[in-house]
């Protein structure tokens, strides 16, 4: 019997990741926050990129108020209307304002033309939305390649990576072997609420 396609595992775990009641979601995301709170990448990291949850992905939220209290900055990300699948990081304060994005999710307003960015360099973490891994460090996201489009420079990179990439996920969203494309960017860890899993 031949493995489920990628398309075929984006459903199955979208629908089981929606299906969380959510009470529960918010139970595992503690759990993931304090694998992420734990780890020497989150305790070494000043500039910290996260994500708004959308369909039932892991919230980050208790990672960013631990951030926030511990004086790390934060960014979120603007699709771009000048690039393709391409995503601005702007910095998250209590004064940003939000507004809806063509697919409905929530990001900061007025910056969609690439001013009051953050270049993606000085980003040491960045919080990863995904569908599927394993624990190879692959990942399979919504499917419109924005991280991988956004990031994509960090495969060119052999000594220096950075930002590094921390996808958040429930223990059930790990795939035995997904295949790899040349132009995936690869995870440099996953925490579940089970544990942080180090390719």
């Amino acid at each position: 019997m031949s493995p489920p396609s990628r398309d075929d595992l984006r459903r199955q775990l979208r629908a089981e990741r929606q299906a969380l009641p959510l009470r529960e979601r918010e139970r595992l995301a503690r759990l993931v926050a304090r694998q992420v709170i734990a780890s020497p990448m989150f305790r070494s990291s000043h500039h910290i990129a996260a994500y708004i949850p959308c369909r039932g992905e892991v919230d980050p939220t208790p990672i960013l108020h631990e951030a926030r209290q511990r004086g790390k900055r934060i960014y979120l990300p603007v699709l771009s209307r000048l690039h393709a699948r391409r995503m601005w990081f702007v910095e998250w304060t209590p004064k940003t304002r939000f507004v809806n994005n063509r697919f409905g999710i929530p990001e900061p307003r007025g910056t969609r033309n690439g001013r009051g960015h953050t270049h993606i360099a000085r980003l040491d973490l960045v919080l990863t939305p995904l569908v599927a891994f394993d624990r190879h460090g692959h990942r399979i996201g919504m499917g419109g390649g924005y991280y991988d489009t956004s990031f994509a420079q960090l495969n060119h990179r052999l000594a220096w990576r950075k930002p590094r990439l921390l996808g958040l996920a429930y223990a059930f969203q790990e795939a035995g072997q997904i295949e790899h494309h040349p132009w995936d960017v690869h995870l440099d860890a996953i925490a579940t609420e089970k544990q942080l899993i180090v390719p």
